[in-house]
């Protein structure tokens, strides 16, 4: 079971974006490879921190991991969250402005060999739509196929925006780190700088010759098939993020995320009320007093319920389980069964001679029960 981001960063759910920042960059520069050389579990640690610092420092992610837990910004590598699924490039590539390679090059003698001062490219950005489920969709979960209109990469250059490998160099200014250094003589000593290459703008490479698919950007404006797999129990307004699905980043950069809002399909019979469902169910007079056997639809099709003999108008039954799964949790709704005793408004004149001979028997008269619950207290009861 993946552990809570809090719990990960050493933080509460109160803390605030500077103090997310500070924890990450704490715990980031604990598990840092190059403070572990070959320690896997070390080098876990770092990415599971990436991984939290990705949800929680998106306000959001926050919102909904806060709300709906692991399942709502996703818990499977290479679908909704990502951190885990990110690769010690993509780490340093997307926050390696949080720890800031000054402090890395400090302790361990100089940058990260791999791209932790260099960055590639400028990051994509994220993606919104909307998916509409049913019910059933929405209780058992589903796996949607949705065609994306975004940009993705150009097949041409691969990505790195130049038209071939020979149009690319080495910047001239950082020399390829994507970093200045600038040693300054103060009265504490000497005191050093690092700061993004403006002339690469820190990727460490220029392009002589742009690729003339993308014209230099890496990306081009096409479409993608996005597997997405929708936890059950979502509701209508949830927001479930999938990281790296968005637009593709310019000359190789990170993507972006892609924000999937989560629509309800109305159902023809029944209604949502939270986890639980509501059926308003008509039955005749006659069936009210003699009682009778009903068939109810169901989120998962047809249940049959027993009314008994005197049922009264009013009358809430309920189907234990038959609701909603509570999202990140074993929790279930119920569904409830609303009877409403239907009161013909035209009769014939035998039917009229017979009821109102019915109407002298001291049997039709109202004589509610002490003990009988009002309407509202039976609705009060009902979503309690």
């Amino acid at each position: 079971m993946k552990r809570d981001y809090y719990e990960i960063l050493g933080i509460s759910k109160s803390a605030s974006a500077d103090e997310i920042k500070k924890a990450y960059r704490k715990v980031a520069m604990q598990h840092h490879p190059d403070r572990n050389p070959g320690d896997k579990a070390a080098e876990e640690k770092f990415k599971e921190a990436a991984e939290a610092y990705e949800v929680l420092s998106d306000s959001n992610k926050k919102a909904q991991y806060d709300r709906f837990g692991h399942a709502g910004v996703g818990n499977n590598r290479g679908g909704f969250g990502g951190g885990a699924g990110m690769n010690m490039d993509d780490i340093f590539s997307q926050f390696g402005d949080v720890f800031g390679d000054d402090i890395f090059g400090s302790f361990f003698g100089g940058g990260r060999s791999g791209g932790g001062g260099r960055h590639r490219g400028t990051k994509g950005s994220n993606l919104r739509v909307k998916i509409k489920l049913n019910y059933e969709e929405i209780a058992n979960g589903a796996t949607k196929n949705i065609k994306v209109k975004k940009y993705v990469n150009c097949n041409t250059c691969s990505g790195s925006g130049a038209k071939d490998k020979g149009s690319m160099q080495t910047c001239s200014t950082c020399g390829g780190s994507g970093q200045v250094r600038k040693v300054t003589n103060t009265f504490l000593g000497q005191m050093q700088t690092v700061t993004t290459c403006t002339a690469c703008n820190g990727e460490g490479t220029t392009i002589t010759n742009k690729c003339t698919s993308c014209k230099g950007e890496g990306r081009v404006y096409g479409e993608e098939t996005v597997n997405i797999e929708i936890p059950a129990g979502v509701q209508e307004g949830m927001q479930l993020s999938m990281s790296g699905k968005g637009n593709a980043g310019e000359r190789g950069g990170a993507p972006g995320d892609l924000i999937i809002l989560v629509e309800e399909e109305a159902h023809a019979e029944l209604q949502r009320e939270g986890l639980n469902v509501v059926y308003d169910l008509h039955i005749s007079f006659t069936d009210a007093v003699f009682g009778t056997q009903a068939e109810v639809p169901t989120i998962d099709g047809k249940a049959k319920i027993k009314i008994p003999p005197g049922t009264q108008s009013g009358k809430i039954f309920r189907l234990k389980g038959k609701g909603f799964p509570a999202i990140n949790s074993y929790e279930r709704g119920d569904q409830m069964i609303h009877v409403n005793v239907w009161t013909p408004q035209n009769v014939s004149s035998e039917e009229k001679e017979m009821l109102e001979k019915l109407h002298q028997s001291p049997n039709f008269k109202p004589q509610p029960a002490k003990g009988d619950k009002s309407f509202f207290e039976r609705v009060k009861e009902m979503f309690s």
